[in-house]
């Protein structure tokens, strides 16, 4: 089968290691090229004028569970829960969306985790509440649900999680051997805007917390 790589930007292919030097990316989502499915996607997201795309990225898979109240993809199935919202052939169905409260679903690229899709989502540009699962191992069993409330503009975001490589060369042995924390980061057309980090102290502990804006920062 031919082998294709994917990227989950716009017809770009991101050197996801070369991101921060700090930062130790998942390698997962790499191996959306030996999916079985890998051919039936693009990896490419197309921009409809005036519109937001919003697609997850640096796990095995991701998916986008819910924008405001409308629920997309099932926790329970790994599908979108409604078929008449996806988008088979977006290359060719570019129609605008009617309303703030439209959500469509276009299928990106296969999965890290065999037999599932990822998706990204088209909606209006407006302040939005949105829900993401990430999967960082090959297992559907281990998930981390992430939200965030964003004023989210035209153009293409995507919401990329990533672990914090520890760089203190003395170290604890009790530090050493916690795990690195997991963080995520809202990037627009290329430029990371925001940063939340999961926090492993005691008061806390499982809580992503805001690190920071990044204005300035462009991703590689």
């Amino acid at each position: 089968m031919k082998k294709t790589r994917f990227a989950a930007y716009v017809g770009a292919t991101f050197a996801m290691s070369a991101l921060l030097s700090s930062c130790q990316l998942f390698t997962g989502y790499h191996q959306i090229e030996a999916a079985d499915s890998a051919d039936n996607w693009s990896g490419k997201i197309y921009p409809v004028a005036g519109e937001t795309n919003i697609a997850c990225v640096g796990t095995y898979h991701c998916e986008i569970t819910r924008i405001d109240q409308t629920p997309t993809i099932a926790e329970e199935t790994h599908q979108p829960v409604d078929r008449n919202i996806v988008i088979v052939k977006p290359d060719k169905d570019k129609v605008p969306l009617v309303d703030t409260k439209a959500v469509k679903l276009v299928p990106l690229s296969a999965s890290g985790i065999s037999g599932l899709t990822n998706y990204y989502a088209r909606v209006k540009p407006i302040k939005r509440e949105v829900q993401v699962n990430f999967y960082p191992e090959n297992n559907l069993e281990y998930v981390e649900r992430f939200t965030v409330i964003h004023e989210f503009v035209a153009g293409t975001y995507q919401l990329r999680a990533y672990k914090v490589q520890s760089q203190q060369k003395d170290s604890s042995l009790l530090t050493s051997a916690s795990p690195n924390p997991l963080c995520i980061e809202l990037i627009q057309d290329g430029t990371i805007k925001r940063r939340f980090c999961k926090q492993v102290d005691t008061e806390r502990q499982g809580e992503f917390v805001e690190t920071g804006v990044f204005d300035d920062t462009v991703t590689s």
